[in-house]
């Protein structure tokens, strides 16, 4: 008599596939730049305009979320490179 196979061992999972793709985020939170940049999120705050990183407010009052566009992020970073 063979052993029976539990049914989970012979299913494939779907979302083990190939074909599923992970997508990057365009936007990073306040901490993620700061943490990004190895400085505060007060700095981030106070010094992104000056940097010419435009925030994208999400909500209302002391809870909302201000966010940034990753690919101005890394823009501005490379442009403080050392030649």
């Amino acid at each position: 008599m063979e052993p029976q196979s539990h049914p989970d061992k012979t299913r494939t999972d779907v979302d083990s596939s190939p074909m599923r793709r992970s997508v990057e985020p365009v936007l990073m939170d306040t901490s993620e730049v700061a943490a990004m940049l190895n400085m505060s999120t007060s700095w981030v705050y106070r010094e992104a305009s000056k940097l010419g990183l435009k925030g994208y407010k999400l909500g209302r009052g002391r809870n909302a979320k201000v966010l940034y566009k990753r690919a101005e992020v890394f823009k501005w970073l490379e442009q403080q490179k050392i030649h």
